[in-house]
């Protein structure tokens, strides 16, 4: 089973599971050389070269998706919008259509580029922010999909639900490191995403999603 895994800070605590989820088990799944942005990781999804993946959540409207998601409520600090000329950020699907659906003018910045840039006093809207606004709703980024083995994804989706991810400090530091921001600053941001997909999250989907296709 080949797994797709976004490289952001953002899905650490599920790296760290699916780790040790898979270490003695008979799956065999892989995911180490296919981190990438979401947009890339969105392609081999539909070209079923990887089975499963946290694709971005304006992408999988007919995929067979569990109820994990990465989801936001009020602030996620790594999706903002900064002033000037509109421009899309190449990496991102979702945020690129959600600074179109709030009728935002901006330049759009996400994961750990993001994070880094509010980090260091840089200024930008907050997209999860201004959807909270609008719908006073949390905001789901992305969902947990497949398109094979879908009883082994299933499974592996409610044992993460039910369980409480501790990241060791040597992950934590190197992790940090690698984005020239502390370890304390990691866990913080990490305490603004959850991944369970609850009542609101589903209705927020579904809103953004039926938003999504008007023109």
């Amino acid at each position: 089973m080949l797994f797709g895994s976004i490289g952001y800070l953002n899905l650490l605590p599920f790296q760290v599971f699916l780790r040790r989820y898979i270490s003695n088990t008979q799956a065999k799944m892989t995911f180490r050389n296919k981190r990438a942005v979401p947009s890339v990781i969105n392609s081999a999804f539909k070209r079923k070269s990887i089975h499963a993946a946290f694709i971005s959540s304006v992408e999988s409207r007919k995929c067979k998706c569990t109820d994990l998601g990465i989801i936001a409520h009020k602030k996620v600090y790594s999706v903002l919008l900064l002033k000037g000329k509109n421009q899309t950020d190449p990496a991102s699907a979702t945020s690129n259509q959600l600074a179109r659906v709030l009728n935002l003018q901006g330049k759009v910045l996400i994961g750990d580029a993001a994070l880094k840039h509010y980090l260091e006093g840089g200024k930008g809207i907050d997209l999860a922010t201004a959807w909270y606004d609008k719908t006073g709703l949390p905001f789901v980024f992305a969902r947990l999909c497949y398109n094979k083995h879908g009883e082994s994804i299933e499974k592996l989706a409610k044992h993460f639900a039910n369980t409480k991810v501790k990241i060791p400090q040597y992950i934590l530091k190197r992790e940090a490191k690698k984005r020239e921001i502390s370890p304390k600053q990691l866990t913080w941001y990490l305490g603004h995403i959850y991944y369970e997909i609850d009542w609101k999250a589903k209705r927020s989907l579904k809103l953004f999603l039926k938003e999504s296709k008007k023109g």
